[in-house]
């Protein structure tokens, strides 16, 4: 991929100022797919220059001209949509089927709720007092995003920053740059201006950290580990930017006895163990209810060995490789950590599945009978593990769920939805799934305490993106 060794200044593909490079890897194979520039001060300098120009300019426009942007991106991403996925499945590992049906559709799905969005926002409103609060473009925008949903996280920063006429600079996560580069591409064919978007490769101590220091940049957005989040937001404390994060997770799922077990329990595993189980929200603790605590283990057990392995150029449900090496050495050693705490290895285990000798595969695996005092409780993973903790009643499961520094996400089996809405109401999390139901696009996306603030998606997700303007005497 050619555009792989520029950056995105401007409105042009441009040499790097800097001359590091890093090997893209293929992690079904562990071999070198490419070469990623990796940027540094100067890189990050030159695109705020051009940010910062084009800010005087787009932060004008209609809120008609943006729209009508926003739509031509929607036009060039689904006659693009395909190269999204192929760039994903080859740079991540997401099996062809999950990386069209989930993660490339993303693209489209976060933009058409960034449209409904856009469409209802009201720039003046008058309040009874007969002041008006104005919206208005923070700013310069710097945009940084993660590995585990490449186009998922880049949509939900750079739609709204174009949506609401900021301008913005994207560090997306140097170990899958090519879909960052194809959505780049989708930009420029679209027609975002010049400056608009600027697209800069790196890591985060040479690209991240000048990001978040620079005091041409009002604001950072972040996604990625609490680790992470808490950097950026100690080096963007000097220029008193907005910070707004979307940090790790260890989701609870209460299982309630007068659910349909057989089901939600299995469904719950695959929850888990989706994208490898590389995802911030994945709901890696199973609380179970102790009168059918027995059964479900068997539930689980079976629902955990039927998983499939693959390669991910093929269709299907299976479960590609986790991202790369470091990852697969990160979860090798929490596998042990819980075996040497002397939990319950239920299923999986150390080392890589029977014939995937080649490639970051893991063994989905499964604790019982933890206690939520264990760092296999308590720690992300990020990957195909989950916990199977016991509670006796509600109040107990309530307390156990509520017992971790995150905050993302809760989810819950109940066959009643009375104590639905009275245990999702006293669950601290930032979105509450019950019985399956998943994520909407247009709805927001964020949560309390160590995962982070401010809300990611639709409204809200806009909303992130303005400043309020008190107009006295108008």
């Amino acid at each position: 991929m050619e555009n792989l060794q520029k950056f995105y200044i401007n409105g042009e593909w441009v040499t790097p100022q800097s001359k590091n490079t890093m090997p893209v890897m293929n992690p079904a194979t562990e071999e070198q797919i490419g070469i990623v520039a990796m940027g540094n001060t100067d890189d990050v300098n030159l695109a705020v220059s051009a940010a910062n120009a084009a800010f005087e300019t787009f932060s004008q426009t209609s809120k008609e001209e943006r729209l009508k942007l926003l739509l031509k991106i929607q036009e060039v991403t689904k006659n693009r949509f395909e190269d999204l996925v192929q760039a994903m499945s080859l740079e991540m590992g997401a099996p062809m089927t999950m990386a069209r049906d989930a993660q490339a559709d993303a693209a489209i799905g976060h933009l058409d709720g960034f449209i409904e969005a856009l469409k209802k926002l009201e720039d003046y409103v008058t309040l009874p007092n007969g002041d008006v609060l104005c919206k208005e473009p923070i700013g310069v925008c710097g945009l940084i995003t993660p590995w585990n949903w490449p186009i998922n996280q880049i949509t939900l920063k750079v739609l709204p920053a174009i949506a609401t006429g900021c301008t913005s600079i994207l560090k997306p996560s140097e170990h899958t740059p090519l879909s960052a580069v194809v959505y780049t591409e989708i930009l420029h064919e679209a027609g975002v201006p010049p400056g608009v978007f600027n697209l800069v490769q790196g890591d985060g101590e040479n690209v991240g950290v000048p990001m978040s220091r620079h005091p041409d940049i009002q604001m950072m957005s972040f996604t990625g580990s609490t680790r992470g989040g808490i950097s950026v937001t100690k080096e963007s404390a000097s220029t008193v930017k907005k910070v707004t994060l979307e940090l790790g997770g260890k989701s609870p799922n209460l299982v309630f006895a007068d659910c349909d077990l057989n089901e939600k329990v299995a469904a719950s595993v695959n929850e888990c163990m989706f994208n490898t189980g590389q995802s911030c929200d994945a709901p890696t603790r199973l609380l179970v209810e102790k009168s059918c605590y027995a059964e479900a283990l068997k539930i689980a057990k079976e629902a955990a060995e039927n998983i499939s392995l693959g390669d991910p150029k093929e269709e299907g449900d299976h479960l590609g490789p986790l991202f790369d090496k470091i990852q697969y050495d990160r979860v090798q050693t929490m596998i042990k950590v819980g075996i040497d705490e002397g939990v319950t290895l239920l299923t999986g285990g150390l080392g890589k599945p029977e014939g995937f000798e080649t490639g970051w595969y893991t063994k989905p695996t499964i604790f019982a009978d933890v206690t939520n005092d264990k760092r296999v409780a308590q720690e992300e993973i990020f990957g195909p593990v989950l916990v199977i903790i016991p509670f006796e009643d509600e109040a107990e499961a309530i307390k156990i769920a509520n017992d971790t520094p995150y905050g993302l996400a809760a989810y819950m089996q109940t066959g009643s939805k009375e104590r639905a809405d009275r245990v999702a109401r006293q669950l601290r999390a930032g979105a509450v799934h019950v019985n399956g139901a998943g994520y909407n696009y247009g709805s927001p996306f964020g949560g309390y305490k160590q995962s982070g603030n401010g809300r990611e998606g639709g409204d809200m997700g806009i909303e992130d993106y303005l400043e309020t303007k008190t107009l006295h005497g108008v």
